[in-house]
C-alpha cells in the first residue's frame, strides 16, 4: 500500500493527488521496500484502495516511467525498472566526496560569522536596534502610492536604468539638499537594494585583495565583513565621544575609509568640523575615497545638524550614502548613493550586473512620497515618536540604575549605548544568557568592536538598547526586568 508522507498516517484520509502518490511511490522503490523488478499494483486497484481516480493513480505512474523508475507494458503491472539493478538507491542526497572547492571570496564568506537579525523571537521585549515599530508605518499613505505607481501603465515591460527611477533621483536630488545640504545632479544619484548593496557596490569597485581600508572601531559590524570580504584589510581607528579620532590617520595608508560622522555607530558621537576637515585632508593625501554613511541623519534630539562630509569636499572624494530603512522600512530595501560624476559609468554597469536594477514600484512610490511632502511629514512625525520613546528609556535606566551606567549616544539616533560601571565583560555572556532565559534581548556592543580588548571602554559590559520597535510600555517593562536580572547576577 502506497503510503502518505505522514508517519503511519492512511492515504485515503489526506485525499492523494497524483504528485503525492508520485512522491509516495518514487521514495518506497528509493526505500527499497519495493525492489528492482517487484510489482507495483495496479492503477486499478491502487485507486480504489486510495479512493482516487485511475486517471489519478495513471499520472503518477506515467510520471514514475518518464523519469525510469518502473517499467509500464499493456495489460501488465507495473515493475520497479531493471536498468535500476546495481544503482545505489537512497531517499536521502548521496554525501559528496573530496573537499568542497570555494572561490578565495567563498572561502572568506566561509569564516564570516552571520547576523541573524532577521530570526523571528518570542522574547517579551528585545532591544534590538535597526527595527522599526509596525505601527509607525505611514500604511494608507504607501498603499495609495503604490496604487497610483501600479496603475500608470508604461509603454513596455522591459528592464530599466539600473541607477534607478528618474523621476526618484530628481525627487532625491531636492530632498537631500533640503535637508542635508547635500549638492549633486540626479545623474549622481543610484539607486541601491538597500545600503548593504551600497556597500557592498562600493567594496568590489574600490578594492583589491591586499588592499587596506580604515574602519571606525567599534563600527556596523556588516560594514567591515562586506570590506574584508574583497580580501582587503581592516585598519580599526578608535572612536571617543567625538567619532572617530581622525589625528590616528597619520602614516595611515589605505584605500577608502568607511565613517559614520553625523551619527558614529554604535557609540553615537557626532564628528567635529576639525576632524572632518583632518579625514578629508587625509583622503586627498591618500588619493582614497570616503564612503559617508548617513543612515539615521534625521534623528537629532539634542544637537544641532552639522553638515555631511559630502557638502565639505570638492575634490569628488566623498561617497554619500543614505537609505530609508530607519525612516520608513527595512523591509522596503531603498537606498541611495551619491556618486562623483566620474565613478557614475562603472557603478551603473556593477548594478546592472548585480541585479538590472532595484524594483521600479517602489522606486516610483517613494518618489511620488517625497514630491507630496509626505516623506518629510513622516519624518517629523517618527521623529516626534522616537523622542519620546528616548526619554522613556533614558527615564526608566535613570530611575533604575542610578549611577550604576554609564548612557552614551543618547543626543540622536534610535538606540543608546549603556555602560555598567560594576559588570566586568566577563560577565557579559551570563548577562545575555539571564536575560534571555527571563524574555528579554540584550545586544552587547563587544562584537562591533574589531579588537575585543583594549579599546575603548570594551572592559566593562556594555549593551547597545534600541527603543523604536517598543511601546513605552515595553520600555518601561524591558528595564524593570533588566534591573532584575542584573539583580540576580
Amino acid at each position: 500500500m502506497v503510503q502518505s508522507p505522514g508517519p503511519g498516517a492512511s492515504t485515503r484520509s489526506h485525499g492523494m493527488g497524483a504528485r503525492q502518490i508520485y512522491e509516495a511511490l518514487r521514495e518506497q522503490i528509493l526505500r527499497g521496500v519495493y525492489g528492482t523488478g517487484s510489482q507495483l499494483p495496479s492503477s486499478r486497484g491502487l485507486a480504489e484502495e486510495l479512493g482516487v481516480s485511475r486517471t489519478t493513480v495513471t499520472v503518477a505512474y506515467e510520471q514514475l516511467a518518464a523519469e525510469g523508475f518502473i517499467d509500464i507494458r499493456q495489460g501488465a503491472r507495473p515493475r520497479v525498472a531493471s536498468s535500476l539493478l546495481g544503482h545505489e538507491l537512497t531517499a536521502n542526497p548521496p554525501k559528496r566526496f573530496g573537499p568542497v572547492h570555494l572561490s578565495s571570496y567563498g572561502e572568506r564568506l566561509r569564516g564570516t560569522p552571520r547576523w541573524p537579525d532577521y530570526l523571528p523571537n518570542t522574547l517579551k521585549v528585545d532591544f534590538r536596534y535597526g527595527v522599526l515599530a509596525p505601527s509607525d508605518f505611514p500604511a494608507s499613505v504607501w498603499k495609495r502610492a503604490m496604487n497610483a505607481a501600479m496603475a500608470q501603465r508604461p509603454a513596455r515591460l522591459a528592464y530599466d536604468d539600473p541607477c534607478g527611477s528618474s523621476r526618484l533621483r530628481q525627487a532625491l536630488q531636492g530632498y537631500l539638499w533640503r535637508a542635508r545640504t547635500v549638492r549633486c545632479d540626479p545623474e549622481q544619484i543610484v539607486i541601491v537594494n538597500g545600503s548593504q548593496q551600497g556597500l557592498d557596490l562600493c567594496a568590489r569597485l574600490l578594492l583589491d585583495p591586499g588592499d587596506s581600508f580604515v574602519i571606525e572601531d567599534p563600527c556596523y559590524r556588516m560594514a567591515r565583513q562586506v570590506f574584508a570580504s574583497t580580501g582587503a584589510t581592516p585598519v580599526p581607528v578608535e572612536v571617543d565621544d567625538h567619532g572617530m579620532q581622525t589625528e590616528q590617520l597619520a602614516g595611515v595608508a589605505a584605500r577608502l575609509a568607511y565613517v559614520t560622522p553625523s551619527h558614529q555607530f554604535p557609540l553615537g558621537g557626532v564628528m567635529p568640523i576639525p576632524r572632518r576637515h583632518q579625514l578629508l585632508e587625509w583622503a586627498r593625501e591618500q588619493g582614497a575615497y570616503v564612503i559617508e554613511d548617513d543612515y539615521d541623519s534625521e534623528y537629532r534630539y539634542d544637537i544641532s545638524p552639522v553638515p555631511p562630509l559630502h557638502s565639505l569636499e570638492d575634490h569628488g572624494a566623498v561617497i554619500y550614502l543614505g537609505t530609508i530603512s530607519k525612516t520608513l522600512s527595512p523591509m522596503l530595501r531603498i537606498g541611495y548613493l551619491v556618486v562623483p560624476a566620474e565613478f557614475l559609468q562603472v557603478f551603473e554597469t556593477a548594478k546592472q550586473l548585480a541585479d538590472r536594477h532595484s524594483p521600479m514600484a517602489g522606486q516610483e512610490s517613494l518618489a511620488s512620497l517625497i514630491e507630496s511632502g509626505g516623506y518629510e511629514s513622516h519624518v517629523r512625525r517618527v521623529r516626534r515618536m522616537n523622542g519620546e520613546r528616548r526619554e522613556a528609556l533614558l527615564t526608566a535606566l535613570k530611575r533604575s540604575f542610578q549611577g550604576r551606567i554609564a548612557v552614551q549616544g543618547a543626543e540622536a539616533g534610535l538606540h543608546v549605548v549603556i555602560w555598567f560601571n560594576d559588570l566586568p565583560r566577563s560577565r557579559e555572556t551570563a548577562l545575555v544568557e539571564a536575560a534571555q532565559y527571563a524574555g528579554l534581548g540584550l545586544h552587547p556592543i563587544s562584537p562591533l568592536y574589531h579588537r575585543q580588548s583594549g579599546a575603548g571602554e570594551a572592559d566593562r559590559v556594555g549593551l547597545v538598547m534600541g527603543y523604536s520597535a517598543l511601546s513605552i510600555r515595553q520600555i518601561e517593562k524591558g528595564v524593570e526586568m533588566l534591573r532584575d536580572v542584573v539583580a540576580r547576577l
